[in-house]
């Protein structure tokens, strides 16, 4: 047991013994002083090689060295390297350096992690990793990542970020292209004023090099844009490629969707019996969106999601007859066999590829390459068309929402691939209505029924797309988190899902409310906006540099009839307020009506992108809000 402990330490003093003497590597001290202000971490050399030997092969050369200055840029420390059957790990090193530049720990090829890219949803994948973590306890220090890889397909080029996280400063990093002058490859500087260099290799090849020095941190603004618009990159892509066979270009969207199309050549059979099924489940029906909606369901009800990375890069779609065998598949095999089901319905669909996720980052629609991580279905549909997210079994038909809705798809058509916009829900479609009756005691408790109605956009609120379909307990649990009262106890509850095109979520709840208004001798204090209060203010900024935007629009109503015991009237009720600016609506009102206080909110937040000067206006209207949203009524107790 001793031994054991002592191995490390003895190893440490081994190697520094064997470095005394050499010059120092990344010394701290070499560090500009204005790259170590505000920053957590300091890129010393970020230097990247990307080697292009044919359209189907190529290799990567990448030398990654960052001083980590204290525990918030030790993410730092961890450096993973994929690879698959037809991607080769050839060397991967690490070097962990002092604060004085000196190596005190060195891992080779064979002493990196090996594991299987599994993220939990995969049930098959040809990825696996390579990975190394260097992190110490002591600060600063240095590590160094050097490795290689080879690539027997060309379909996707590494590219650069020259800074990719804010709280990071780089001292030096360079990017470099070399290619054969005849697969000269597509390529796009993004936030970057330097232009390449441009030479000949001593072999005829052509190289593309960009240098970078003293590159200081970024800083992203609050309701700014997309941080991937804003880092300064690299992005390349290639003009003929060939993966696993398949030969095609990345010319124009048209050109890269045909390559798409000759993957799913043939991969749209039907069995027999599934085909009679079709029938039989769309017989009399007449128009697309029924047909579209039958099928819809029974693919949902029939399948389910299931990762599968194999093949060619994860990129082609399993046959529509081993899902229907199997009645699983992934995001691709689920789309095709949907795509196969409405042919054999006689419904034009089309397999179509997308960025999912709630912050997806935009497509760049003048550089055709892959932008894309899923796939759903496009049914054109007169001037509608029908989008099917075919991963779900609970997904309302039709319904695109956050992850995949307002966004560029590439549909692939029989004349090639064809750029075009998914649904964008509006602010009158993305609603939050509520309704309440409260019964206020003189005690200031109280009891409450509230009605509240969710859809479009806001009926994913805290996942309550996915809780609406869950169990009694979660369910509970969602409505405790997003009752926004302070001191509750739920009586009952329930949830009503419509599984419309345009989605809903009623949420009903009984309450007793404790301490809903404050006493102070005869008087009662009552904040009228129930559960809906604006609290966050943003900071205001007198050098704004980027666009303000707001990427989503909705309406928030609320109603909220306040029952008040004879003995207390209110001695003041605040007046209406009403505001408008560019960025939206704001009303509220308090009346009387027979023994009621009837407080009614509107919230109209509409999505946009606005110049830079306007963000202090946009401070001051959710000031403004959040102000009103806070007044109170007092009410006197005549007896």
């Amino acid at each position: 047991m001793n031994l054991r402990l002592t191995l490390p330490g003895f190893f440490c003093v081994l190697t520094f013994l064997a470095n005394a003497g050499k010059d120092p590597k990344y010394p701290v001290n070499a560090i500009p002083e204005e790259l170590k202000k505000d920053v957590n971490s300091v890129v010393r050399e970020d230097v990247m090689v990307y080697t292009i030997e044919s359209r189907s092969e190529a290799t990567m050369h990448a030398v990654f060295a960052v001083t980590i200055l204290d525990e918030k840029g030790n993410h730092f420390a961890t450096r993973l390297v994929g690879y698959d059957k037809l991607t080769k790990i050839r060397n991967f090193t690490g070097t962990v350096y002092d604060a004085n530049g000196q190596v005190i720990r060195k891992l080779k090829t064979g002493d990196a992690h090996d594991q299987s890219s599994f993220d939990g949803f995969t049930l098959y994948s040809d990825n696996r990793l390579k990975w190394m973590d260097l992190a110490q306890n002591t600060f600063p220090y240095t590590v160094e990542f050097d490795y290689e890889v080879s690539y027997k397909f060309l379909y996707f080029i590494e590219g650069s970020a020259i800074l990719s996280r804010e709280n990071v400063s780089v001292q030096h990093a360079s990017y470099e292209l070399i290619y054969p002058v005849a697969l000269k490859p597509h390529v796009k500087a993004l936030n970057i004023k330097e232009p390449p260099i441009i030479s000949r290799t001593k072999e005829g090849a052509e190289s593309m090099k960009w240098n970078f020095e003293k590159v200081m941190p970024i800083k992203f603004e609050p309701y700014g844009p997309d941080p991937s618009t804003l880092i300064p990159k690299i992005i390349a892509a290639p003009s003929e490629f060939e993966y696993s066979g398949y030969v095609g270009n990345m010319s124009s969207w048209e050109e890269y969707g045909k390559w798409n199309l000759l993957l799913n050549e043939g991969r749209d059979q039907l069995p027999e019996a599934t085909r009679q099924k079709v029938r039989e489940l769309t017989k009399g029906m007449t128009t697309k969106e029924e047909k579209a909606r039958a099928l819809y369901e029974y693919l949902q009800n029939k399948t389910r999601y299931v990762g599968i990375q194999l093949g060619i890069g994860g990129l082609q779609p399993f046959e529509a007859s081993v899902v229907d065998q199997n009645a699983y598949g992934d995001c691709k095999a689920l789309s095709n066999y949907m795509v196969a089901l409405l042919k054999e319905a006689g419904v034009k669909a089309y397999y179509s590829t997308v960025w999912g996720g709630d912050n997806g980052p935009s497509v760049l629609v003048d550089f055709p390459s892959h932008q894309a991580n899923h796939v759903i279905v496009a049914i054109p549909n007169g001037a509608d068309t029908l989008w099917l997210e075919c991963t779900s079994q609970t997904n309302p038909f039709g319904y695109q929402g956050k992850f995949t809705g307002d966004r560029k798809a590439l549909m692939i058509t029989e004349q090639g691939g064809k750029l075009v916009n998914t649904t964008r829900y509006s602010a009158s479609q993305s609603k939050q209505i509520r309704s309440a009756d409260v019964v206020i005691e003189k005690n200031g408790n109280g009891k409450a029924k509230i009605m509240t109605t969710f859809s479009g956009l806001q009926y994913e609120d805290d996942n309550l797309d996915a809780i609406v379909n869950m169990q009694h307990d979660d369910q509970k649990k969602w409505v405790q988190k997003n009752t926004d009262i302070p001191s509750f106890d739920i009586n009952s509850f329930s949830m009503i899902n419509k599984k419309d095109r345009i989605p809903s979520a009623v949420v009903n709840e009984e309450l007793t409310l404790n301490r809903l208004a404050s006493v102070s001798g005869k008087r009662l204090f009552l904040t009228p906006n129930l559960m809906n209060r604006s609290r966050f203010v943003p900071e205001k900024s007198e050098n704004r540099r980027t666009n303000v935007v707001l990427r989503y629009g909705y309406t928030d109503i609320d109603t909220i009839r306040y029952h008040i015991p004879q003995e207390l009237y209110p001695e003041f009720l605040p007046p209406p307020v009403r505001l408008k600016s560019k960025f939206g609506e704001y009303e509220a009102s308090f009346t009387l009506d027979q023994g009621k206080v009837v407080y009614v909110r509107k919230m109209i937040r509409n999505r946009g992108e606005y110049a830079p000067e306007t963000y202090n206006e946009l401070v001051e209207f959710y000031k403004n809000i959040s102000k009103a949203d806070n007044v109170k009524i007092v009410f006197l107790n005549k007896t």
